[in-house]
């Protein structure tokens, strides 16, 4: 079979097609696909597996009409119109789990730099404002005991969750679309109504998917009932969040910082007044990013496309419903 990789992926999951005897195509470059180039590409294929941010829309799909299946290296799928997806017949996978303890750890990262201004002081040191001691400037908070709120206590958020209670004591209240029975057993974790959550959290973390229900979901209403002591951290997507609100909060101190691995859009503008900012942290998206994560995310995407060559339903299904 014909394979397309619409970036260049850990050689493992590469390695895992090749020795399964199918023909490979890469995209090497660093440069995405026009939308034009990715349907070219992809109308010579059977089989297309995602490495990046490519957008999969009904046009897409309406003008591929060989391709078999989709499998991205990712677990969000907000890229991908999965009802047009399904309209075609296409199954389409994603790699769900596997990222979680990393993810978590740059949340824990985020929120452990947010708070002691990490990323500001040491811009101070390149810029050679490191003139001596000043013990009144530039304080962090400490966050023993604090509460941390989760926005979708999933894989992700569980591990996150149980982190910050380990290190730091931290009462974990959550809002989620149902019960995290585990969490609540395990962490302590308790439901909150969303309004609870905003109020309640001195950490604010996001780990939901971005959908038309979530996105702007923080934006200045939001933020104007949150603590002014609280910081919010994002893992998940960009569009979760309304950056000139975020902003705009953090000038007026309705927040007291902000970290965030995800922006809106990516790549973030480097002028951006967020990057300037004495109590905000950015990272370019790399929760993921560790050599064990990326190459397990690439062999079971490529293991999901596996199975749809072998006629086998793809383990790390989204839309199910294109088996019935």
């Amino acid at each position: 079979m014909k394979i397309f990789i619409t970036k260049k992926i850990p050689q493992k999951g590469i390695d895992l097609l090749k020795s399964a005897g199918h023909d490979i195509t890469v995209h090497s470059s660093a440069v995405p696909l026009s939308e034009a180039e990715l349907i070219k590409a992809s109308q010579q294929a059977d089989y297309v597996l995602n490495g990046g941010m490519q957008k999969f829309d009904a046009n897409f799909f309406q003008n591929c009409p060989n391709l078999k299946a989709l499998s991205l290296m990712s677990v969000g799928y907000d890229n991908v119109d999965i009802p047009a997806a399904t309209k075609h017949g296409i199954p389409v996978s994603n790699t769900p789990g596997i990222l979680s303890g990393a993810t978590a750890d740059v949340a824990f990262l985020l929120m452990l730099s947010v708070s002691r201004k990490a990323f500001f002081n040491h811009k101070r040191i390149l810029e050679g404002e490191w003139k001596g001691f000043d013990p009144t400037a530039h304080l962090g908070i400490e966050l023993n005991n604090k509460t941390l709120g989760i926005y979708g206590l999933g894989r992700i958020g569980f591990e996150f969750a149980r982190k910050a209670k380990a290190a730091y004591n931290m009462d974990i209240i959550y809002y989620n679309r149902s019960r995290n029975i585990e969490a609540e057993q395990m962490l302590g974790a308790r439901y909150v109504n969303f309004d609870d959550l905003l109020t309640r959290s001195d950490v604010l973390s996001i780990h939901a998917a971005l959908t038309t229900e979530t996105a702007n979901q923080f934006n200045k209403n939001t933020f104007a009932r949150m603590k002014n002591s609280a910081i919010l951290i994002n893992t998940a997507r960009g569009g979760l969040v309304n950056e000139h609100d975020l902003t705009a909060a953090l000038q007026a101190g309705l927040l007291w910082g902000a970290g965030l691995d995800v922006t809106n859009p990516e790549p973030m503008d480097p002028d951006n007044p967020l990057l300037n900012m004495e109590n905000v942290c950015v990272l370019p998206h790399i929760g993921s990013a560790t050599v064990e994560t990326r190459d397990n995310m690439a062999l079971m995407a490529a293991s999901n496309l596996l199975a749809a060559i072998k006629g086998d339903k793809m383990p790390q299904i989204i839309n199910n419903e294109v088996y019935q």
